[in-house]
């Protein structure tokens, strides 16, 4: 991975504020291993840039859990073909042509472990997108096309030992035993988080913050 730039926040909310005055419609994608603190940075982001910004997460394109049972994926839920990686592609393509109206995306809730689809608005007047997820700079197909599609794209790093505290105190948050929590965090999300610390180097920024965001 690229040596990481120690970045304060504000410096970053400030980086994404010249990016929307690039107009019309300026698409940024943070990317990072499971519990680096993406979804915090981002919504950092977009609050620090304000009404011309909005946030939609790769999350929400999460498999619905019937459906990961179906397909015998439930065991791992998390990783890149647990996700309906055409329908994210095909909502970032709407994002990057700008339509007259307004485009619709879906949500994940942690508390019901679902996605919840069209509950979040981008009207047209929004000059920035930011999206966080894992896969942003995967080179997989369908995968390999969100990268041409974000105007910038950067890199979320984080010290693995407190990830993975990060990581295991959020499953026990959502219900899962200390055991069941640790396993999980050492198993399925580290596997996970190989894979995407290895698509770092087609980021434009990898970025440490100079203090690290609540995971």
């Amino acid at each position: 991975m690229a040596q990481a730039r120690v970045l304060p926040v504000e410096e970053l909310i400030e980086r994404a504020r010249s990016l929307a005055e690039d107009g019309p419609r300026q698409l940024l994608g943070i990317a990072g291993a499971p519990g680096a603190g993406k979804s915090t940075l981002a919504e950092r982001i977009v609050a620090g840039v304000g009404p011309a910004a909005r946030l939609v997460p790769m999350d929400g394109f999460h498999l619905a859990q019937s459906e990961l049972v179906r397909l015998g994926r439930a065991d791992r839920k998390g990783a890149a073909d647990t996700f309906d990686a055409n329908g994210y592609v095909s909502l970032l393509r709407r994002l990057h042509r700008l339509e007259p109206t307004s485009v619709y995306a879906p949500a994940f809730r942690r508390d019901l472990e679902e996605p919840i689809a069209g509950a979040i608005e981008v009207p047209p007047a929004v000059r920035l997108v930011v999206t966080e997820g894992n896969y942003l700079l995967l080179r997989q197909s369908p995968w390999d096309e969100v990268r041409s599609l974000l105007h910038q794209a950067w890199f979320l790093d984080l010290d693995a030992g407190l990830r993975l505290r990060r990581l295991t105190a959020r499953h026990v948050a959502y219900g899962r035993s200390e055991a069941e929590a640790r396993a999980w965090a050492m198993g399925s999300d580290e596997r996970n988080a190989a894979v995407v610390t290895g698509t770092a180097d087609r980021a434009d920024l990898v970025v440490r913050l100079t203090e690290a965001p609540p995971g």
